[in-house]
């Protein structure tokens, strides 16, 4: 069994004890025994892409660098693995939303950049971040064979299925999702079942496992009125959609799932989803609209 923990926080504006209480939930999760940490999108600081300011590219950083560095040595003195979602610079003027792997002792072994960039009120990433270069791919680690994707990508059925095509076991999603104030009384209980639905899926179609970590409480738009409450409920499903754990909806919380990859096997033993694909018929998948 693999025991996998997601830390569920909440982000002060000091990106250094951000940065400090994550490596303080992450000793605390190997306490535990977990072999598998989680953390939430762009953990090191607030959600900027709240707002359009070039002042917030002071944020980003190289990758591997600093904050790979801080996680480094503890993932390798206790063998873990660990996904850190990073603002990355990758050059001047060049920035991605980038989820970074460590392994154990081989240290960082790879990153995943955001494939789908939302543009919506409150969250401008278009305005931060380039698209994805690198593909979906699948990083084997002692934790077993991860895919790692971030947050939008979550609502994309293709990149889930790419991702396992890829021979992911585990799919793993740092988000940073959450109400407008505004909207929750009217909407909210619907975005939050659709955004769980669609991630539960993923684990049905694929027969893999989901990780989902999300960030929780308020943070003010820094451009003036309104914001965005994080609504947390961090979850894992397993290959038949259903949830081994569910993390609260507005308070921190260290989760942890036992997982059992060996019900991989079993579960597309019994529904065969990549045995009956018609992979000859999907042609008009890589087109925008079939008008015809």
């Amino acid at each position: 069994m693999l025991k996998a923990a997601l830390i569920q926080m909440r982000m002060g504006e000091d990106p250094a004890v951000n940065l400090q209480r994550a490596l303080e939930f992450t000793r605390e999760a190997v306490r535990a025994g977990a072999r598998l940490i989680c953390l939430p999108e762009l953990f090191r600081s607030r959600y900027f892409c709240q707002d359009e300011s070039a002042d917030h590219f002071a944020l980003a950083e190289a990758v591997p660098g600093p904050s790979t560095e801080a996680f480094r040595e503890l993932a390798a003195a206790h063998g873990v693995t660990v996904v850190l979602s990073l603002f990355e610079r990758r050059t001047a003027g060049l920035y991605h939303n980038t989820a970074a792997i460590l392994d154990g002792d081989k240290g960082y072994i790879g990153k995943y950049r955001k494939m789908h960039i939302p543009d919506d009120p409150r969250y401008y990433e278009k305005f931060y971040f380039t698209p994805g270069d690198l593909g979906f791919r699948a990083f084997q680690t002692a934790a077993g064979r991860l895919g790692v994707l971030v947050c939008w990508d979550q609502w994309y059925p293709e990149g889930a299925r790419l991702t396992a095509l890829r021979g992911a076991e585990i799919l793993v999603y740092p988000t940073a999702i959450g109400w407008h104030p505004e909207e929750k009384a009217e909407v909210g209980e619907r975005q939050q079942a659709a955004w769980e639905t669609i991630q539960r899926s993923h684990a049905i179609a694929n027969g893999c496992f989901v990780i989902a970590i999300n960030r929780t409480g308020f943070e003010p738009d820094p451009a003036g009125a309104g914001g965005i409450e994080f609504w947390g409920q961090s979850f894992v499903a397993a290959p038949d959609g259903r949830i081994l754990v569910k993390g609260p909806q507005d308070r921190e919380a260290l989760l942890f799932a036992e997982i059992d990859l060996a019900e991989i096997e079993r579960q597309r033993q019994g529904w065969p989803f990549l045995r009956d694909r018609r992979i000859e018929a999907y042609e008009g998948i890589t087109r925008r609209f079939l008008d015809e």
